[in-house]
């Protein structure tokens, strides 16, 4: 998946965040912050692996898998370029 491709992921899940899913301020915040992370990642074009962005990414997929499943396959999609970038 290109850089590309992963601006679009992070769009939609910030398309389905503006969409109010039933969550927590600490659940939104959460995801909004591992948002603004990964795009500063991309901005700084860096593809030195980070364990901890990838984590969060794949701790996030469970977190809102079973009561939010389209975010968690969207972060899925995330964690996947992230991945396929060597982030």
């Amino acid at each position: 998946m290109s850089t590309r491709e992963l601006q679009e992921q992070l769009k939609t899940l910030r398309d389905q965040l503006e969409q109010n899913p039933p969550l927590s301020l600490k659940e939104r915040d959460h995801l909004q912050e591992l948002s603004q992370q990964i795009e500063a990642r991309i901005r700084a074009e860096s593809a030195t692996e980070d364990p901890k962005l990838a984590d969060g990414v794949n701790l996030a997929v469970e977190r809102f898998e079973i009561d939010h499943p389209a975010l968690a396959v969207t972060l899925r999609n995330i964690g996947v370029a992230l991945a396929n970038m060597g982030i």
